[in-house]
């Protein structure tokens, strides 16, 4: 959740100008967040947002504005941060809060308006609420823009009359209108934006709907989404247009998928990169790997962090890859393991194939040169090379290098010994 909230605001300033505020488990946060590029301030103890900000009072003491995130908010915008805050500098407020709509604002502190402007005359917790307030729909979503200046300035007014004894941000509204300050409300129009989530249930809410807004701004831009509530695309993933992404796919951290591909259901492609006119079928697995224009892979294809897949090759069922590069046009197509290799074009990789490329200690590599045949149950037993146009004959065992344009057989040589089958047979029968 914080790590949405974090690239929200990360779009609006510099990350450098992001603070996080930490306290509950202060070093797995850092720890979760520690690539975004942001500061964190530590609160020690935690007692209550407006303490919060009194911990990162010397942080912010260089700046003329502030905007507080919830960060268990995730799906704010930042086209409505930077709304907040516009709204905030033009009205020339001390502070600013963000509000929103709600069919049903139970639970929520609701924001008194001074008359149909937009100042605040108060915000009303619910359960302070006289009937007449309990029927405003207009809650606070615990997003502000301040003046630096005047917040901290008045902060120290804040006390800790509440059951939880804690300072609440929420009543600096109250502290600066009776400081003669100016308290002005923004309504976002999209009440989803400001949720938070507190149960298990309600974090899965959040993701439904996050997940939902990300397919149908690809299907804006031309993706077509089949059966969209059961397929999950991550906030980064990129796909290009004309691709066509079937029922039960996930897309996930920062996979970009190019254009007039199909993926199609039940695969899973982690942090990788797909070319133009790929097709993906059924039950594919990818993570941190690379597949290149006009690629074929699968049904139920395996490629491992690593893997490089030259345009129009083939991996076909049940062929693992991991750090393997397949050149252009190449094809390993059935039940074959490729690691650690370095394959040329137009090489064909027989079913059953197999790199040995540990050897208990170290892993070593297989280079297999352009326009290598390598016939189906081999086992290749790196380190060794395939040169240019050589053939493997099937189930052969190499362990040495193969010249080019040579057949290389590393079998037993296969002995007959006619009638032996009705020997076995005649011998056992005597024996009962």
């Amino acid at each position: 959740m914080l790590a949405h909230a974090i690239a929200a605001a990360s779009r609006v300033v510099a990350p450098e100008h992001v603070h996080v505020i930490i306290g509950h488990e202060a070093e797995r946060v850092r720890e979760a967040t520690r690539t975004a590029g942001t500061n964190f301030v530590r609160q020690e103890p935690q007692r209550g947002t407006g303490h919060a900000l009194m911990c990162a009072a010397p942080s912010l003491a260089a700046y003329d504005h502030v905007i507080v995130l919830s960060g268990d908010a995730p799906l704010i915008k930042s086209e409505t941060i930077s709304r907040l805050l516009d709204f905030h500098l033009q009205k020339k407020a001390a502070m600013t809060i963000l509000s929103a709509k709600l069919a049903d604002p139970t639970g929520y502190g609701r924001v008194i308006r001074k008359g149909k402007t937009n100042e605040v005359q108060a915000v009303v917790e619910e359960k302070s609420c006289t009937p007449a307030q309990r029927k405003i729909q207009e809650i606070n979503s615990g997003f502000y823009a301040f003046s630096v200046k005047a917040l901290f300035d008045n902060i120290e007014r804040l006390t800790t009359a509440n059951p939880h004894g804690e300072y609440y941000l929420t009543d600096m509204a109250a502290v600066l209108r009776k400081a003669k300050q100016r308290v002005a409300v923004v309504q976002t129009p999209n009440a989803s934006e400001i949720l938070g989530s507190n149960t298990r249930a309600e974090l899965v809410d959040l993701d439904r709907t996050f997940r939902r807004e990300k397919i149908m701004a690809l299907m804006t831009a031309g993706v077509t989404v089949f059966y969209p509530e059961t397929c999950v695309i991550d906030a980064d993933v990129e796909v290009g247009a004309d691709t066509v992404i079937e029922p039960f796919v996930q897309l996930l951290g920062k996979t970009k998928i190019g254009a007039d591909c199909r993926i199609r259901s039940y695969t899973v492609i982690h942090d990788s990169q797909i070319g133009d006119g790929v097709l993906i079928r059924p039950g594919c697995i990818l993570d941190h790997a690379r597949v290149r224009n006009s690629a074929l892979l699968g049904p139920y294809s395996h490629l491992r962090p690593g893997s490089d897949i030259g345009e129009g090759a083939h991996v076909g069922n049940f062929v693992e890859t991991k750090k393997a590069k397949l050149g252009r046009g190449s094809k390993a197509n059935h039940l074959t393991y490729l690691g650690d290799a370095e394959i040329g074009a137009g090489v064909n990789i027989g079913a059953g194939t197999i790199t040995c490329n540990y050897d208990g200690l170290h892993k070593h590599t297989t280079v297999i040169e352009d326009g290598v045949f390598v016939g189906s149950d081999s086992t290749l037993v790196a380190p060794v090379k395939l040169r240019r146009g050589s053939y493997v004959a099937a189930a052969s065992c190499i362990t040495d290098d193969v010249p080019e344009d040579s057949l290389a057989i590393g079998r037993s040589r296969q002995i007959v010994k006619e009638g032996w089958a009705r020997q076995k047979r005649a011998g056992t029968a005597a024996k009962s």
